[in-house]
Formats: C-alpha cells, sequence, structure tokens
C-alpha cells in the first residue's frame, strides 16, 4: 500500500500489516499450548493413580502370602 506523505510517496511497511496477525498468532499458540499441558495433566494424573494401586495390591498380596 502507498501512502502520500509531504509530497512524495512512501511505501507502508509491510510489517505493519502483519502485527495483528502475529499477535493473533501468538494467542492462538499459547492457548494450544496450555490444552496439550492440561490434557497431558490430566492423563498423567489418571496414569500416575492407577500405578500406584497396582503397586499396593501387588504390597498387600506380598503380605498375604
Amino acid at each position: 500500500m502507498r501512502m502520500r506523505m509531504v509530497g512524495i510517496w512512501v511505501e507502508k511497511a509491510w510489517m505493519l500489516d502483519a502485527v495483528p496477525f502475529l499477535v493473533l498468532l501468538s494467542i492462538i499458540l499459547l492457548i494450544a499450548l496450555h490444552l496439550l499441558a492440561l490434557v497431558y495433566w490430566i492423563y498423567r494424573l489418571s496414569t500416575d493413580n492407577k500405578v500406584q494401586v497396582q503397586v499396593q495390591v501387588q504390597e498387600q498380596r506380598r503380605k498375604a502370602h
């Protein structure tokens, strides 16, 4: 895009047009990363609990025998 400044034509920097897009892209990326971290955290909580329960069951079996 060309702009007229003080009697001369100046090209508008393309970077200024890209700033809103880059900000939006950054926000979407941060949201996606947080969602992935949340899913991973829930997965770890569910699998760690199962491992602990299995260990406790095995210990109880050993004590019973």
